[in-house]
């Protein structure tokens, strides 16, 4: 009995080592990348190697990461008015949110059984700084590992709200997030579809590129459609409707 009291402390103890090492390990990672731009995220890793495994020799990413003072502010105007219009006072987890996404996902689906279909849209509800911890330290995961990301990305969020500031947040999402194919970051997508840099972008081009967001390879910035053109415009008008530029001074 002692043997197998001693051999379950011993398990306990491994335990506790590794959880404090993963504690330790991760906040490390979120605190050196407050004050150090990321070479590289975990989504442009697994798309250099979904690449290499079509056969792509060729392919390469393409990101450019800027200062927020090197980006037009239309850009996180932008994508904050299409994506996340609470980031400047949520804490990384949008509630409401997430229960009008519930309460909308619900009402399509009971629609679609009706009509023996499929659900067209799902509605989402994460947060720009959730979006931001997958797309930076994690993967898309299917199934259970699907739930075992979503852990992870509710601890790497709170990370993120505790050690960075709002502008660090924004700053970094900006240049990560992905615009097209293989294309991440303002500078990146300005480059690719403008052949401009980040910071001489538009209103509109900004809205453009926000629109495509979160199904860049689905929708085109070079080619908008319908879908696109119509949302463009409904996140101007909501640009307009926050107060322009001067918004963003309230995450500073």
């Amino acid at each position: 009995m002692a043997t197998a009291k001693t051999r379950r402390r011993r398990w306990l103890g491994w335990l506790w080592r590794l959880a404090l090492c993963f504690v330790v390990a991760t906040v490390l990672q979120v605190l050196v990348l407050r004050f150090i731009d990321p070479p590289f995220t975990a989504f442009m890793a697994a798309r250099q190697f979904e690449a290499l495994g079509e056969g792509d020799f060729g392919f390469r990413i393409a990101y450019d990461s800027r200062d927020l003072e090197d980006i037009s502010p239309y850009v996180p105007l932008a994508v904050i008015a299409s994506e996340d219009q609470n980031f400047a006072t949520h804490n990384g987890f949008d509630f409401k949110a997430i229960e009008k996404a519930r309460a909308h996902n619900e009402r399509a689906e009971e629609r679609a059984r009706k009509r023996n279909r499929p659900v067209a849209r799902i509605r989402g509800a994460s947060t720009i700084s959730q979006q931001l911890a997958k797309n930076l330290f994690l993967w898309k995961g299917q199934g259970v590992t699907r739930w075992a990301r979503k852990g992870l990305e509710v601890w790497y969020t709170v990370l993120i709200e505790t050690l960075w500031p709002k502008r660090r947040i924004i700053e970094v999402y900006v240049n990560t997030v992905e615009f097209g194919n293989g294309v991440y970051g303002a500078q990146a997508a300005a480059r690719t579809y403008f052949r401009k840099d980040a910071k001489s972008l538009s209103a509109a081009e900004a809205a453009r590129m926000a629109a495509v967001l979160p199904n860049p390879r689905r929708y085109s910035i070079a080619r908008p459609g319908p879908y696109v053109q119509r949302r463009s415009n409904a996140i101007q008008r909501q640009m307009r409707y926050m107060g322009g530029p001067a918004f963003l001074q309230r995450i500073d």
